[in-house]
């Protein structure tokens, strides 16, 4: 599973790995049923399957907002329990809801009650004070009681003041332990974990221990960590591409949205870190990000960059 892609990231990473569940980032109710819907919610058919993940605190809104989802086509609603943005709290949703489990209860009841397909949460293990064990345990106990049995759990608490968000992603210390411990005392969930985790070995020993893991900004950096992950998580030994094959692949897709009106710049972001490590990579980092936001800029860019590599 992948976390907090937008439309043309989880295009991109799809080209990795067959088996991989792909999130978008957050979406709040309001922009959904208020907005542009085709550019909120629209996804290529080869990225299923595909989970959205909702930002919002009123039960009818939610509702509303995930049977609108199903009917795009998405696979799974998350509901987002672990953004401490200030924008967040401001309107009373993402990790403040930690303190308020039973409203979440109510929220996850009401959005089941509207759609056939999942609904899950994604959650911090805690907020400021209210970062003990047992408070964690009371939040699992009373959102579970609402039929919800998925759980992503980030294994971090998240500061609502005094850090921004991107300080919130990794200085709380990780207790993966706590989300160890919540797999033993609720096996009848399926509980995956989040934070911090680099590796696909690092994958394979937290697997021993829940039910799945979510990779986030990692397979953002450095994507082709999963083009190795259907060999050695799923047991698929389909013959891995090459970098410079998933390039090419990717190229005919940017073509496309181009021809929609959308810019080389907001496609071309999520592939640099596609020869992460490599001879010649920093050049093509370098070559992208000084030429793909000119005007007329198209795949040339990119097939220019490929060059550069060693």
């Amino acid at each position: 599973m992948l976390d907090w892609t937008d439309r043309h990231d989880r295009y991109f990473l799809r080209l990795f790995s067959r088996h991989t569940l792909l999130y978008t980032e957050m979406v709040t109710t309001g922009a959904i049923i208020h907005g542009d819907r085709e550019y909120l919610l629209g996804f290529d058919d080869t990225e299923h399957p595909v989970a959205l993940q909702l930002g919002g605190s009123s039960p009818a809104d939610l509702a509303e907002c995930s049977k609108i989802a199903e009917d795009w086509g998405y696979d799974e609603i998350n509901l987002n329990v672990g953004c401490p943005s200030s924008r967040v709290q401001n309107g009373a949703f993402g990790a403040c809801l930690m303190a308020k489990p039973e409203l979440v209860a109510e929220c996850i009841n009401t959005m089941q009650q509207a759609v056939n397909i999942p609904v899950t949460v994604k959650h911090r293990i805690g907020i400021d004070d209210l970062d003990s064990y047992e408070l964690l345990h009371r939040f699992m106990e009373v959102v579970s009681s609402s039929g919800c049995s998925t759980f992503l759990i980030h294994a971090r608490k998240a500061f609502l003041q005094g850090l921004s968000p991107k300080e919130n992603r990794h200085i709380p210390p990780l207790k993966y332990d706590w989300v160890y411990q919540i797999k033993k005392e609720f096996p009848a969930l399926e509980i995956i974990i989040n934070g911090g985790i680099k590796t696909l070995e690092e994958t394979q020993s937290h697997l021993k221990q829940v039910d799945g893991v979510m990779i986030g900004r990692e397979a953002y950096h450095n994507p082709y960590i999963l083009a190795e992950a259907d060999a050695l998580l799923f047991d698929d030994h389909y013959e891995m591409p090459s970098r410079h094959e998933i390039l090419q692949r990717f190229l005919p897709y940017i073509e496309k949205e181009m021809s929609k009106g959308i810019r080389l710049t907001h496609m071309s972001k999520h592939v640099l870190g596609l020869f992460h490590a490599q001879p010649g990579g920093r050049k093509f980092r370098q070559y992208i990000s000084e030429n793909a936001f000119k005007p007329g800029a198209g795949i040339e860019v990119l097939e220019n960059a490929a060059k550069l590599i060693n």
